[in-house]
């Protein structure tokens, strides 16, 4: 059984979806606006939460009314992780082609084919173990998704083992930079395009210490070609967001560091552009990380105007 019970009903589970080796459910939210070659946003929950407590947090199905986005939702079972976690730090759950990767990408794969979702629109999105698990698709399934967000999460490879991952998770040790690249490199035989890479973080962040953000940077910095400081750094909703651009002035990777926040996604729930509801590991701190997500991978109709990467109004710095 999925962990929990339900704390929403909008979600409908999917059935079938290959062999699943990973033992995972699936749950699947399609708004009745969603349109032919419409985008899919994969979601991956936290530690302790179940998709539809995940979902009824962030707001994600409720952005998807708004803008006509499928959505998957992966679920842990407590047969695989006492805590429902993802088992992104074993080593047969991180590999392409194995255990819960290649759940997910089945997952992926039947959703894509049931509801006409256009392939190139593909994208990724969890917190915590969920964001180290979005970590671990996108080296190992890179051709699958445009793009990845990664919420107090940890880079690919950084942990083989439960021990290793405690450690990780408290900001000690891990592969250096090179090595990080390396290890993306080498989970797939994809040589790019690459997804572009969004990243939340916690400055007060005591289960997931705030340098994992910055490894995660470093190790797409390589892969993209955006080595060294951000191209600029910007104000959004009073926090600065930094961004790396390529050398078409492309947005390929984008950090959020928010300095008060502890361990959660950042919501903003309140207000008429509100999304979400404030909960265990869902901190309401004035920024949707949701519809920011959403605005930079062009989901959202600021995002999507002009086929442009959204506008900033305050930017602070160049």
């Amino acid at each position: 059984m999925p962990i929990f019970s339900n704390t929403n009903d909008r979600l409908s589970v999917l059935e079938n979806f290959g062999t699943d080796p990973g033992s995972l459910s699936a749950d699947t939210y399609i708004p009745k606006n969603f349109p032919k070659n419409g985008p899919l946003v994969v979601v991956l929950h936290g530690s302790t939460q179940s998709p539809e407590s995940y979902d009824l947090g962030s707001g994600w199905s409720t952005l998807a009314d708004e803008c006509g986005i499928a959505l998957l939702f992966p679920g842990q079972r407590l047969t695989n992780n006492l805590i429902g976690s993802f088992n992104w730090f074993q080593t047969g759950d991180s590999q392409r082609g194995e255990g819960e990767p290649l759940s997910i990408r089945h997952m992926i794969k039947q959703v894509v084919d049931d509801h006409a979702i256009d392939p190139s629109r593909v994208f990724i999105t969890g917190l915590s173990s969920g964001g180290a698990m979005t970590s671990v698709m996108l080296a190992t399934y890179p051709e699958v998704f445009a793009g990845g967000a990664i919420i107090a999460g940890l880079p690919f490879g950084s942990a083989n083992n439960m021990m290793e991952a405690m450690v990780r998770m408290n900001g000690f040790g891990g592969p250096s930079d090179g090595r990080l690249d390396a290890l993306v490199r080498g989970a797939s035989d994809f040589a790019g395009p690459w997804p572009t890479i969004s990243v939340w973080q916690g400055g007060s962040d005591t289960t997931v210490d705030s340098s994992n953000s910055g490894s995660i940077v470093a190790q797409w910095q390589k892969i993209h070609d955006v080595e060294g400081e951000p191209t600029r750094v910007e104000s959004v909703d009073g926090f600065p967001r930094k961004v790396w651009c390529d050398a078409d002035g492309r947005v390929v990777i984008e950090e959020y560091i928010i300095e008060s926040m502890g361990h959660g996604t950042p919501i903003s729930a309140e207000g008429d552009d509100g999304l979400g509801e404030e909960g265990k590991y869902m901190l309401e701190v004035g920024i949707s990380s949701t519809r920011h997500i959403a605005d930079f991978w062009g989901l959202t109709q600021t995002g999507a105007a002009n086929g442009e990467e959204p506008k900033v109004p305050d930017a602070v710095s160049g």
